[in-house]
Formats: C-alpha cells, structure tokens, sequence
C-alpha cells in the first residue's frame, strides 16, 4: 500500500494544484487596457514597458471589463464570422490574434487583435475586441505568452498605479 501511495504523494506534493502551471507575480507580463483612454500598457521585469493606442467597443458595454487570463493566440487569424481566411488584406482581424477568457468565453470571441482598418485605433469602434495596429501587434504576440493576465477597466487611474495596485509591478 504505501509502495503505491508514495509515487503519488509525490506527484501530488511537486506538482501545481489551482490555477494549473505558473501564476504571475511581480515582474511577469501584464497588460492593462483602460477604455477611458483607448490605451494598452504592456507592463513586464516591474514596469510600464509600453502604451499604445486601441480602439474597443462602440458602447461601454460591449468590451468586457474584469480580470482575464489570455488562452489563445494565432497568427494570421481566420475569421470566422465572414469566412475570411488568415492573411487577407480583407481579414478585420489583422496579423495576431490574442484571445482571452471574457464572459466564459474560451479565447475565440474576445482578443486583442491586429487591424485593416488603422484609422479605427484610438477610437470606439469594435464590437468588444480590442483592436491595434498590426506593427505593434505583431511585435507585443511574442511577449505575451498564453497564461498572461489581462484586466480591462474604465478608469482615470495611470497604468503605473493599475499596475502596483494588481501586483504586477512591486
């Protein structure tokens, strides 16, 4: 008996119980969208990496606002609702897609995501995703691994406050 329950003591004890794999902490990447200003901030190693310009939802309601966990990521996204495939110049989605979990959703419905539309970003334009230019898209999809949180709000607060608030900058 214990033969059997000392391998599985084991496994039990080395590995992670809830949430499954790494939690972030101070440090990891973060990234912060405040629909107030339109504005992304990337946040890793304990600081504002970057902002930049979005567009989001066309009314307050339609880009979910909470904590979320990024699941999905796809390169030349295809899209679905107009049978759109990935890289088309027609493709609403851009370069990169980066999904996360708002509503109970799984990654496929809501995203940050590239654009062929850049005149939209910095406005209140999309029917919840977050939208951004392809160039700075392209180059946050790497820096961003599946797992990274996301919190979405509507605030006067600065990303530099947001961040030591959420832990994610000690």
């Amino acid at each position: 008996m214990i033969k059997i329950f000392s391998p599985l003591l084991i496994v039990f004890f080395l590995s992670p119980l809830w949430p499954l794999g790494h939690n972030p902490g101070p440090g990891d990447p973060f990234v912060i969208v405040n629909k107030k200003t339109n504005e992304l901030a990337f946040i890793e190693d304990n600081r504002v990496q970057t902002i930049i310009s979005v567009g989001t939802g066309k009314s307050q309601e339609l880009t979910p606002e909470g904590l979320f966990t990024i699941t999905v990521k796809a390169k030349d996204p295809y899209y679905r609702k107009k049978n759109i495939p990935g890289g088309n110049l027609s493709n609403p989605l851009g370069a990169r897609w980066i999904g996360f979990d708002a509503l109970g959703t799984d990654g496929r419905t809501f995203g940050i995501h590239g654009t062929n539309q850049p005149a939209s970003i910095g406005k209140y334009v999309t029917k919840g995703c977050i939208r951004a230019q392809n160039e700075v898209i392209k180059s946050l999809y790497p820096l961003i691994p599946l797992g990274t949180k996301v919190l979405i709000l509507t605030t006067k607060k600065s990303f530099q406050s947001l961040a030591m608030e959420t832990g994610a900058i000690k």
